[in-house]
C-alpha cells in the first residue's frame, strides 16, 4: 500500500469514479483524497472509496486548503464541464471551471512550493480531443499530437487553455504538468455522450418505455475507447509520462454511430426501429474523431484491452443494477 497521498479532483464524473476505484485497493482509504462537485453519478458509488471532499475548483482559496494541508505526489484533474452541449448554453462558466478552476490548481501549488521548495508533484490534467476540432479531418486522422488546435465549440476552447496552462507552468514554474488528450471514452456511469444515450434509449425500448430508438447524427465517426482503457493510461501517465508533453488517448478502431447501433443490437439480440430527433443534431459536429496514441503507447507501454462489444454489455449490465 502506497502511503503517498493521491488527489483526484471530479471523482463523482464518470472517469474519475473509475479511476478512484482503481486506486482504492493500492491506497489506504485517508490517502486517497477525492473531491466532487455537482455529481453526475450516484455518490454512493464513491463516498466510501476515499477521503471525499466537497469543492468548487473555481474557489481558489478552497482548492488552496487542500494542496496544502494533503501535498499530493500525485493529482489527476478531471473536474470540469465536460459537455459540448451544455458549453453552448453556459460558455462562460464552462471557460470558468475548466481554465480558471486549472489556474486555481497550479496556483495553488506554487503557494506551498514557497513553503516547501521540495514539493514536486505530477499533475495529469484531463484534456480534450476536442482540441483539435477543424483539424480532425479524414485527411488528418489519425490526427497526432502536432496538429492545431481549432476547437468548434466554448468547450473546445476551454480544453485549450487548460491544456496550455499546463505547459505554461511547467514551462515557467517547473510544474510537472501532463497534458492527457482524452478520445471519445465511455463506459458505465457514462452519461450525454452518443452510446450512452442509445444504451439507455434501447433500454427504454426494451422495457416499453418508447417504441422507437431515437437518433442525431448517425453519420460522424469516432474511435471509442473503454473507460477503464482511458484509467490504464492516465495511471501510466503519471508513472512514465514526460512533464510538459501531451498525449493522445485514443481508441483504435473507428466506428459510424451506425455501427454502435448494430452493436448494441447485437448485444441486446434485437433490431431497433430508428427515429431521427433534430433536437440532438449539434451546430457543429466534428465529421471524424480518431487519434493517434503512437506518442503513449511508445513511451508508456499502453495497450487498448476492451472492445466495444465488451464496453456496452459493462454498460448494460450496470444501467440493469
Amino acid at each position: 500500500m502506497s502511503k503517498e497521498h493521491i488527489l483526484i479532483t471530479g471523482t463523482a464524473g464518470m472517469v474519475g469514479s473509475h479511476l478512484l476505484e482503481y486506486y482504492s485497493d493500492k491506497v489506504k482509504k485517508e490517502f486517497l483524497i477525492g473531491t466532487y462537485f455537482n455529481p453526475t453519478i450516484k455518490l454512493n458509488d464513491i463516498i466510501d472509496l476515499c477521503v471525499p471532499l466537497q469543492l468548487d475548483v473555481r474557489n481558489a482559496i478552497a482548492v488552496e486548503k487542500i494542496i496544502h494541508e494533503f501535498k499530493p505526489g500525485k493529482i489527476f484533474h478531471l473536474a470540469a464541464q465536460s459537455f459540448p452541449t451544455v458549453s453552448w448554453l453556459r460558455p462562460v462558466e464552462t471557460m470558468d471551471i475548466n481554465a480558471n478552476g486549472t489556474i486555481n490548481l497550479f496556483e495553488a501549488i506554487i503557494s506551498v512550493l514557497k513553503i516547501d521548495a521540495a514539493y514536486n508533484p505530477v499533475v495529469v490534467v484531463a484534456c480534450s480531443s476536442a482540441q483539435y476540432g477543424a483539424s480532425l479531418t479524414p485527411q488528418n486522422v489519425p490526427i497526432k499530437e502536432s496538429a492545431d488546435l481549432l476547437p468548434l465549440h466554448p468547450y473546445g476552447v476551454s480544453k485549450v487553455a487548460q491544456d496550455l496552462l499546463t505547459y505554461q507552468y511547467f514551462k515557467g514554474q517547473g510544474i510537472r504538468g501532463i497534458r492527457a488528450r482524452i478520445f471519445n471514452t465511455t463506459g458505465s456511469r457514462k452519461t450525454n455522450d452518443a452510446v450512452s444515450d442509445f444504451v439507455q434509449r434501447a433500454l427504454e425500448v426494451i422495457n416499453g418505455k418508447s417504441d422507437k430508438l431515437r437518433v442525431g447524427n448517425l453519420d460522424s465517426l469516432r474511435a471509442i475507447t473503454d473507460v477503464r482503457d482511458l484509467v490504464s493510461a492516465l495511471v501510466l501517465l503519471s508513472e512514465k509520462g514526460i512533464a510538459g508533453e501531451a498525449y493522445n488517448i485514443s481508441g483504435e478502431k473507428v466506428y459510424s454511430m451506425h455501427q454502435v447501433i448494430e452493436v448494441i443490437e447485437k448485444v441486446c439480440n434485437r433490431k431497433f426501429i430508428l427515429q431521427t430527433d433534430e433536437s440532438l443534431l449539434r451546430p457543429t459536429d466534428e465529421p471524424i474523431i480518431y487519434g493517434d496514441s503512437t506518442k503513449l503507447k511508445t513511451q508508456t507501454g499502453w495497450q487498448q484491452k476492451y472492445s466495444l462489444d465488451e464496453t456496452i454489455e459493462n454498460m448494460f449490465e450496470y444501467l440493469k443494477k
